[in-house]
C-alpha cells in the first residue's frame, strides 16, 4: 500500500518538485517499504526520533528536519541532517552554524516564513526574514537555500491559495538577488496539489503515503 501511494504521488507531481515523505511516528518497517519503492528523502519533526532512525536505517537516506527545532537539540542531528526546514530565528541559525562547524560540514537551511492566520504556527515575518538572511552571510557552515511555510488549516481554497502565492512571490523577490534560494517548501497531504500550482518546489507528504497516524 505504501509503495502504491508513493508511486501514485510521484507520478502526479512535476519532476522538479521534491517529495519529502513525512515519516514522523511511523515505524522503520514503513520507512523501508517507501525506501524499497525508491524514496530517499524523509522528514521527521522530533530530533530524538530522527537520530534513532538515522542510526539504523540506510545511510543514503536524506533526513529533513521539518518540525520546530529547539536550539539545545541541534547537536543531536548536526552530523547527518540534510536540510532543516524550520529556521525561525537568528539564534537558531547561529547554533546550527556552530554545530555544523564542529562536524566540518555545511548544513542547508530554509527560513520558515509565517504565512498562516493561526497563532499556533511558527515562523518569521518577511521583514525579520530579510534581517536573518543578511546576517546569515557571515556564517560559513550553513547555507540558506530557500523558504518554508505552512498555510492555514482552512477549508477556504481562496485563503490557502493566497498564502501560498504570497510565499512564492516573497521567495522570487529574494532569489533575484541570491540564486541559492531555489527551494520553496510548501504543501502537505491535503493541499500539495494546490501548493505545486502556486509554485512549490518541495512538498511534505505524510498521511497520503503512510496512511493516517495511529
Amino acid at each position: 500500500m505504501i509503495a502504491e501511494n508513493l508511486n501514485k504521488i510521484t507520478a502526479s507531481i512535476p519532476l522538479d518538485v521534491t517529495l519529502v515523505a513525512v515519516s514522523k511516528t511511523k515505524p522503520n518497517s514503513d520507512i523501508m517499504q517507501a525506501y524499497k519503492a525508491g524514496q530517499r528523502v524523509f522528514g521527521e519533526n522530533k530530533v530524538q526520533d530522527m537520530a534513532a532512525k538515522a542510526e539504523i536505517l540506510p545511510q543514503d537516506i536524506k533526513w529533513h528536519m521539518i518540525g520546530h527545532l529547539q536550539t539545545n537539540k541541534v547537536k543531536y542531528i548536526a552530523s547527518f541532517v540534510s536540510l532543516i526546514h524550520g529556521v525561525d530565528s537568528l539564534k537558531l541559525l547561529k547554533e546550527i552554524n556552530k554545530r555544523a562547524a564542529q562536524h566540518n560540514r555545511t548544513i542547508d537551511c530554509l527560513l520558515q516564513i509565517y504565512i498562516a492566520q493561526e497563532e499556533t504556527k511558527f515562523g518569521l515575518d518577511p521583514m525579520d526574514a530579510l534581517d536573518v538572511l543578511s546576517a546569515a552571510k557571515e556564517f560559513n557552515n550553513i547555507r540558506i537555500v530557500g523558504f518554508m511555510g505552512m498555510a492555514s488549516n482552512s477549508t477556504s481554497e481562496t485563503l490557502v491559495r493566497k498564502e501560498f502565492r504570497g510565499l512564492k512571490e516573497f521567495a522570487l523577490e529574494q532569489s533575484d538577488a541570491n540564486n541559492n534560494l531555489s527551494i520553496v517548501s510548501m504543501g502537505m497531504s491535503n493541499d500539495y496539489a494546490l501548493a505545486i500550482e502556486m509554485g512549490s518546489t518541495m512538498i511534505r507528504v505524510g498521511s497520503a503515503i503512510f496512511g493516517l497516524r495511529s
